[in-house]
């Protein structure tokens, strides 16, 4: 032990907390390594402490007047929470991130950094990589460099994120005298060992027991949508506190949301988009309050969020692992002695939990095309690349950072251009990475049928062999841990099925062209006069209700049911007195009259004239096309309207299954240029993953 180091750090220690305080045990020897050995890894269950680790690593190097502590953070909210700790230290904290807008007030704070004069730095991953930072970084005085969720830089880790990767780069550039600092709550071995081959040699690792002593852990077998929705609206409102719900799409964090809400239990949304940061701040700072009783949330706020008093959190589906699932119940009692974790299960989990890791890497061919049409192109746009990749313009952009970080691509402004490298796809790397995804899968899939202890099986599933029985949960005591909690009733799980049977969605008109195709008159804009009205769709493709009963009737059956055809009746019966319909005519198929027969017979029910009106050309399938551009070329060059067929001027347009809305739109224009006034669009089923996946 150093003395020295030792008494500064409890000196700050009893400063910040009071003459009694006492280092967790671990933390002082990870403080000294740090300031000591360079190269130090923190493994510590959530609540531990890790913070003050870098925090008062930071406090004794300053006096040394050695360099500030750069941070590197994933989360805008765990920035706010640490720099708010950090303050009362005494800390002068700066940050950069997405929030920070203008080019002046970035510049200012660069400038600052420049200069020496923050004691703490945050920055996100995207932020350190741009241009303006990397300019400068080189000349910065760094005194210690810390990563912190660091599991999210190893690519075996649960929760690995292309903008982290690489950050092996920064630390290879250190000196050897500049410590460096990762910390993580969820690792288990294989994460520890990548990690310490990416720190370099002499890796001081600190690593304790992670069971969490007041957590109290639950399972509930409600598979089915409504069941679930039933027992959150009886239950939540006697939980005590505040917590969160985890859902593993934005569309259930939404639907969830509004039906808590219409049922007066104040809850928010919290996922990721482009679009919604102010939004999640305002949601984060209400939980924070306590004014609101839930946050439902994806994985976004998986990471960093400090609230001490949540006091339950509810799994609405299953996580994809159990390393990713103990990470999520962390966030609850941190400060309160008892907190109560609920893990619900889905019919819909396992298509998710595949897609997310069938495309967490782009496949060779998919790869290939995007380096080979970089390489026949000096430059091109996320839009123009479309334009050679028949890919969804997500995994166009998903695409491209992979491989940029792989090296094979670089960006300059808004353009990607085909690097020197020679490029390589290391597939049986990705392989292994997705079947240990499909391995963490099936441990999940254990730990819900298991017998075990639930606290001892989830530590066990991190490599902490050490765990005993809680002798909390069901599987210990044989009684479940709030018995005042009740299970829904038939009637009301009923009641809840209605519910979602009658939330259906809208098809919203589009209103141009994609780049770099014109429509049929030459111009990218669609004129009002153009558009499509508002539409309905009954729900979503595969979701349970209606959206379950459309895939069967589609690949299972001859004729879509008298079910479907009496809800889609009931629902235009209103569309037909505001609107003024006087027909019906549907989107046409090549392959199957199924649709036809479904509009003439909703047409004879409400008593409107049939049109038969479409021609399907000779094309490949609307289905295979995955881009804006593709679709939107695709439908103009596969539909034509018939000839000498009198067009009405209000018009219900029928189709089974909308996703990109282009063949809708392309109908509807053509409709719209031979004298309609009214395009309504009603389909069956969306099948589109715009607001699905996180």
């Amino acid at each position: 032990m150093n003395n020295q180091i030792f008494n500064e750090s409890m000196s700050i220690l009893k400063e910040l907390y009071g003459e009694y305080a006492n280092f967790r045990e671990g933390q002082y020897e990870a403080i000294e390594a740090t300031l000591t050995n360079k190269r130090t890894l923190v493994v510590q269950k959530t609540g531990w402490g890790k913070s003050l680790v870098y925090f008062i690593a930071t406090k004794l190097n300053r006096r040394k007047g050695n360099g500030v502590t750069l941070i590197i953070s994933p989360l805008l909210v765990l920035m706010e929470n640490q720099i708010e700790a950090a303050n009362k230290l005494g800390l002068n904290c700066g940050v950069l991130n997405s929030t920070i807008k203008g080019k002046e007030a970035r510049e200012e704070i660069i400038t600052n950094l420049v200069q020496n004069q923050y004691d703490l730095f945050f920055i996100t991953p995207e932020s350190l990589f741009k241009a303006e930072v990397q300019n400068i970084i080189g000349g910065l005085e760094i005194g210690l460099f810390v990563i912190d969720e660091c599991h999210c830089i190893s690519d075996w880790g649960h929760d690995f994120r292309l903008d982290y990767s690489n950050l092996y780069k920064i630390i290879e550039l250190l000196p050897r005298n500049v410590s460096v600092l990762g910390t993580t709550a969820t690792a288990n071995d294989r994460v520890v060992n990548d990690l310490k081959q990416q720190f370099g040699d002499q890796v001081f690792v600190s690593r304790g027991p992670l069971t969490r002593q007041s957590l109290h852990i639950e399972i509930l077998k409600l598979e089915s949508a409504a069941s679930r929705y039933a027992w959150m609206k009886k239950n939540i409102p006697i939980l005590p506190g505040s917590g969160i719900i985890y859902c593993l799409t934005r569309r259930d964090c939404e639907n969830l949301t509004n039906y808590l809400t219409e049922n007066g239990i104040e809850a928010m949304p919290y996922y990721s988009d482009a679009m919604r940061d102010e939004q999640n701040s305002i949601a984060e700072k209400r939980l924070m309050e306590n004014k609101i009783k839930v946050l439902v949330a994806t994985v976004k706020l998986g990471m960093g969020y400090d609230k001490p008093d949540i006091s339950f959190i509810i799994h609405y589906q299953q996580p994809g692992s159990v390393v990713s699932y103990y990470q999520q119940i962390g966030r609850a009692g941190r400060s309160i002695p008892n907190a109560y974790c609920y893990l619900m299960t889905g019919q819909e989990d396992d298509s998710i939990l595949n897609y997310f890791i069938e495309n967490a890497f782009p496949t060779e061919e998919q790869a290939q095309i995007i380096v080979r049409t970089l390489e026949k192109n000096d430059g091109l746009t996320i839009a123009e690349l479309e334009q050679y990749c028949n890919l969804k313009r997500s995994k166009v952009s998903q695409f491209l950072t992979f491989l940029e970080n792989e090296g094979y691509v670089y960006k300059e402004r808004s353009k990607y251009y085909r690097s020197a490298t020679a490029y390589s796809y290391n597939g049986n790397h990705y392989d292994q990475i997705k079947q240990m995804k499909y391995h963490e899968k099936a441990l999940m899939k254990d730990y819900i049928q298991t017998q075990e202890c639930l606290s001892k099986y989830v530590v066990n599933a991190l490599d902490d062999l050490d765990a005993t029985h809680c002798g909390k949960c069901y599987n210990c005591t044989g009684n479940y841990i709030i018995n005042w909690l009740l299970p829904p009733t038939a009637e009301e799980i009923h009641d809840v099925q209605m519910y979602l049977n009658s939330r259906y969605l809208k098809i919203d008109p589009r209103k141009k062209w994609p780049s770099y195709v014109a429509g049929p008159d030459g111009k990218n804009k669609i004129e009002l006069s153009h558009q499509n009205e508002i539409g309905i769709v009954l729900g979503k493709y595969g979701d349970s209700g209606y959206g379950k009963m459309v895939v069967h009737d589609k690949y299972q059956a001859d004729k879509y049911s008298e079910e479907l055809i009496e809800k889609s009746v009931s629902i235009l019966k209103n569309q037909i007195n505001q609107l003024a319909i006087t027909a019906i005519t549907n989107v046409p198929s090549c392959r199957s009259k199924k649709v036809d027969h479904f509009a003439l017979e909703v047409a004879n029910r409400l008593g409107l004239q049939y049109l038969d009106l479409f021609e399907k050309l000779k094309s490949p399938q609307q289905k295979e096309m995955e881009n804006s551009f593709h679709q939107a070329k695709n439908a103009l060059n596969s539909i034509k309207l018939k000839s000498n067929i009198p067009i009405s001027e209000n018009v219900i347009l029928i189709d089974d299954i909308v996703d990109s809305r282009w063949t809708l739109t392309v109908c509807g224009w053509f409709l719209k240029n031979s004298g309609a006034n009214v395009v309504f669009p009603f389909c069956l089923a969306d099948s589109s993953e715009l607001g699905g996946y996180s």
